[in-house]
C-alpha cells in the first residue's frame, strides 16, 4: 500500500482551486512541459483519482486546470460504476497513493436522458450493450419519480429533472464505489482518502460538492436531495 503525500483535503483543496481558475478564465496551466514530460517517464505519483461521465464536455485536466500526472482519470458513460473502474480506483488508492476520489457528474447529461427514456411506458429500443450500461441509472430515476408520482411507476419525460436525477446517481455511485471496494472503504477508515462527488455545471464550468465520505470539509456543498 502506496501512503498518500498529502492530505485528502489538501488534495481536494488543490482541484477547488484549479476549479476557480478555470471559472475565472485565468488558467495556469500547470506542469504541462517538456521538463514535465520527461520527468513522468521515471512514474506516476498523482494525488487525485477522478471517475467522471465520458461526455466530451467533462475534460478534467482542463476543468480543475490540473497537469501531466496530476489526476488518474476513469471515464464511462453515465459514470456507472463497473469492475474496470473499480479496479482502476483501487489502483490508484493503493498503488499510486491517492488520496482523494472525485466523482464527476455534470448537468444535461445524456446517459441521464437517456435512462429516464427507458423508464417510460414505451421506451425506444437501444442496443444491448447501452441498455446494460444504462441499468444502474434506472433505480435513482424511479427514487425520484416517486417521491412525488405514486399513480403510475412509468415515467413522464416531461415532468421529472433530468439534473435532480442525476444528483441522485450521483449519490448511488459514491456508495457504490463504497461497496464494490474494500480497499477504497479501509482507505476512507483510515482517514487515507476522501471521496468527493460533484456535478459539473457546463455553463459555469463549477465543479459543485454534492456529498463527501471521509475526513474532509467541502465548504458549500449542495444537497443531493431534489
Amino acid at each position: 500500500m502506496t501512503a498518500p503525500r498529502v492530505t485528502p483535503q489538501q488534495a481536494w483543496d488543490a482541484l477547488v482551486a484549479g476549479n476557480q481558475r478555470f471559472i475565472d478564465g485565468g488558467p495556469q496551466h500547470p506542469r504541462q512541459d517538456v521538463e514535465r514530460r520527461h520527468e513522468l517517464t521515471k512514474g506516476q505519483d498523482p494525488d487525485a483519482a477522478l471517475f467522471g461521465c465520458s461526455d466530451s464536455r467533462l475534460a478534467a485536466e482542463i476543468i480543475f486546470d490540473a497537469g501531466l500526472g496530476d489526476l488518474f482519470i476513469a471515464r464511462n458513460m453515465g459514470h456507472v460504476v463497473a469492475e474496470s473502474i473499480t479496479a482502476s480506483m483501487e489502483y490508484a488508492v493503493a498503488n499510486l497513493g491517492v488520496a482523494v476520489i472525485v466523482v464527476l457528474a455534470h448537468d444535461s447529461c445524456g446517459a441521464v436522458a437517456a435512462a429516464i427514456g427507458q423508464m417510460e411506458q414505451d421506451p425506444a429500443a437501444v442496443p444491448t450493450a447501452v441498455g446494460n450500461t444504462l441499468a444502474p441509472i434506472l433505480p435513482s430515476v424511479q427514487e425520484l419519480w416517486l417521491r412525488e408520482h405514486r399513480d403510475t411507476p412509468y415515467v413522464d419525460a416531461s415532468s421529472i429533472d433530468p439534473d435532480a436525477v442525476g444528483r441522485v446517481h450521483l449519490a448511488a455511485t459514491v456508495n457504490q464505489l463504497l461497496r464494490s471496494s474494500r480497499i477504497i472503504s479501509d482507505a476512507v477508515a483510515a482517514g487515507r482518502l476522501g471521496i468527493v462527488g460533484c456535478q459539473y455545471r457546463l455553463s459555469e464550468g463549477r465543479a459543485v460538492a454534492v456529498s463527501a465520505v471521509g475526513h474532509l470539509d467541502i465548504a458549500g456543498a449542495e444537497p443531493v436531495a431534489a
